[in-house]
């Protein structure tokens, strides 16, 4: 098959037609636990630290702004005990000013809304800073980045989301790599590379993740990819970091 779907940018190329600055922020792997076994939880939270991920991210969907609904914040408090791991709730939902205390209170240290949802972006941001979270905010693939353009303040995390949000197992985007780019600058123009993190989330896998490394990006969200790996969720984990640190900026 062809398309914007399919078309990928190298390393290399990456850097010479984006101008990618270096990355003082490690690389981390965030895995999503869209595909765990919900029956198992526990089990499988703990099972993702043992494999070496750096945080886990919890895909709150409302089935309003996403047409989907999973987990609430009593299922992720159910499970804290479970992993030392930091938490981060990435909040695809239409109300997160509503919900973002509840969150934090079941262990999330990180927020992270969607700038498409907030009426406000500017006061949903200071407000989850102001309940003591850390935030972070996510663009779907339409949106351009400008659109956090005056938020980087107020933000630790800014998420590119390489899918439509919704359901996980989806086909990488790969024309969000020039938006990575794009944010990547951004950040550093805004003297803040040390202190935000650049997110993707959707189809990251082996065949993918060199080229948002190459484009900027230095957290990895998986889901399928880590779970459906025959060699088990550590050598998923070690291959995707693998490829990630050879194809960053130097």
């Amino acid at each position: 098959m062809s398309g914007p779907e399919q078309r990928r940018v190298g390393p290399v190329a990456a850097r010479a037609q984006y101008g990618v600055p270096a990355m003082p922020r490690p690389i981390e792997i965030a895995p999503s636990v869209l595909p765990a076994d919900f029956a198992r939880l526990g089990d499988e939270v703990a099972a993702l630290e043992a494999a070496g991920c750096d945080r886990i991210q919890w895909d709150v969907m409302d089935g309003q702004f996403v047409p989907n609904i999973t987990f609430g914040p009593d299922v992720i408090a159910s499970v804290r005990s479970h992993a030392s791991l930091p938490f981060e709730a990435h909040l695809m939902v239409l109300t997160p000013d509503v919900m973002a205390a509840r969150f934090i209170e079941a262990g999330c240290s990180r927020l992270i809304v969607h700038a498409e949802a907030c009426t406000h972006l500017h006061r949903t941001l200071g407000n989850i800073r102001e309940l003591g979270a850390t935030a972070g905010v996510a663009l779907n693939p339409a949106t351009p980045p400008d659109a956090v353009g005056h938020v980087l303040d107020l933000v630790e995390l800014v998420l590119v989301m390489t899918v439509n949000p919704g359901f996980g197992g989806q086909r990488y985007i790969a024309a969000m790599e020039p938006k990575m780019a794009v944010i990547r600058a951004m950040i550093d123009a805004a003297g803040r590379s040390n202190e935000v993190d650049l997110e993707i989330d959707g189809g990251v896998g082996p065949n993918t993740i060199s080229g948002a490394a190459a484009s900027g990006v230095n957290v990895f969200v998986a889901g399928s990819s880590l779970f459906s790996d025959p060699l088990g969720k550590a050598h998923a984990v070690e291959e995707l970091r693998r490829l990630a640190g050879a194809a960053r900026p130097a």
